[in-house]
């Protein structure tokens, strides 16, 4: 009989992981023991990934508060910050504002609307189109804001960011100005120094501020890309992909998780003699559909993975095969039809027909995801997920 489980993917508990653990032996060592409690054997092709955060958090990259401020205050000379299409999380970016704010006597806040970069939404689009308002060319300044939407609360946090976030820079001590556009030049007519807060627009903001004459142009991604009196730091993407770590210090994304990754693959194979792929992972790339979140709220899903990781999937749409081609069969002759199909296809089925409708994302992007929903972001205690049969199909017994 044919093998009957495809793809399985397991919450791997771990130890509580403090700065200066050794990361490496305490994700190999999860995983051994994981398999001798729940009696699983390793595959090639297994794949082994872990949170970002725990890979940060042994590292100890973390930075304060002040930190930020005085990166930010030794970069924009501690007058007037434009900041500019901030996404609206407690989580994520109001630790961030905070240093912002202390590291400036003025700050003018421009939030997109009618949601921010990653799908939080401040009002609904319908009821832009019912205040008869143009999203692609109207600036609204707070007073009109508020005359049109009134005071809005967030859907999930029932938070009214317009409100928490001029209130946080207040109470840093810092004046501050909010304003409603999505045409990054709208900043200019505020202050030529700009601090570009969007995650995946990030270059093209820079570079269409530049042109329009912006004096001094950084992105949050150039915010502690270097230590800053010691602290932690990530030269790739500096502020991006921080989290809250407590009222005063965030933890950054993980830096230099290469050697990590190969590492684990290198102790599994002495232990298991097979070939397990590894990866770190953040968030998922999906959409919420009642909050309309899309979640990567990270630079990237993976900063780091082994080589085996690389590349999107190589997939027939079965489905299209037996509605079409198949037509005919059924049982085990429509079965083996579809094997044999499979086992004949082309390594490259971009732009073919029986590939349509198959997802040609990364495979690190799929997997991370997957990764995210298993090991989910509160208290279930499993920072490592195992997963296997992923590169299975059809045809594997």
């Amino acid at each position: 009989m044919s093998r009957m489980i495809g793809t399985v993917s397991r919450g791997v508990r771990a130890p509580i992981i403090k700065e200066g653990d050794d990361i490496v032996e305490i994700v190999t060592n999860s995983v051994l023991e994981a398999s001798e409690d729940a009696g699983f054997k390793f595959n090639d092709r297994d794949i082994v990934a872990m949170t970002e955060a725990i890979v940060a958090r042994a590292q100890g990259n973390y930075a304060t508060v002040d930190d930020i401020a005085a990166d930010v205050k030794a970069k924009f000379g501690g007058e007037t910050v434009g900041v500019i299409f901030p996404i609206l999380s407690r989580n994520r970016f109001a630790i961030c504002l905070r240093g912002i704010a202390k590291g400036a006597k003025k700050v003018v806040i421009m939030l997109s609307y009618p949601s921010d970069e990653v799908g939080n939404h401040l009002i609904s689009m319908d009821a832009i189109d019912d205040k008869g308002v143009d999203p692609f060319k109207d600036v609204l300044s707070t007073a009109k804001y508020r005359e049109l939407f009134g005071y809005e609360k967030h859907t999930f946090t029932g938070v009214d960011y317009v409100e928490y976030y001029e209130n946080l820079v207040r109470e840093c001590g810092a004046e501050c100005e909010i304003i409603f556009a999505n045409n990054a030049k709208a900043i200019l007519d505020y202050t030529k120094n700009v601090l570009c807060c969007d995650i995946h627009t990030r270059a093209r903001t820079k570079r269409i501020l530049k042109a329009a004459g912006a004096e001094i142009v950084y992105g949050l991604d150039e915010i502690l890309n270097a230590p800053v009196n010691g602290s932690g730091f990530n030269a790739d993407y500096g502020l991006l992909g921080s989290n809250k770590a407590t009222e005063d210090k965030v933890k950054l994304f993980p830096r230099d998780c290469q050697p990590v990754v190969d590492a684990i693959q290198k102790k599994l194979f002495e232990a298991t003699g097979k070939n397990i792929e590894v990866m770190v992972y953040g968030d998922g790339a999906f959409k919420d559909p009642v909050g309309k979140i899309w979640e990567l709220a990270d630079p990237v899903v993976s900063p780091a993975y082994t080589s085996g990781l690389e590349g999107t999937p190589n997939e027939l749409k079965l489905k299209y095969l037996a509605d079409n081609e198949f037509a005919n069969l059924s049982g085990d002759e429509l079965k083996e039809a579809i094997k044999g199909k499979i086992q004949e296809k082309d390594d490259n089925l971009v732009g073919k027909m029986a590939s349509e409708g198959t997802t040609p994302r990364r495979l690190t992007d799929l997997i991370g995801s997957l990764c995210d929903l298993t090991s989910g972001s509160g208290d279930k205690g499993t920072p490592i997920v195992f997963i296997q049969g992923y590169f299975d199909n059809y045809t594997t017994d």
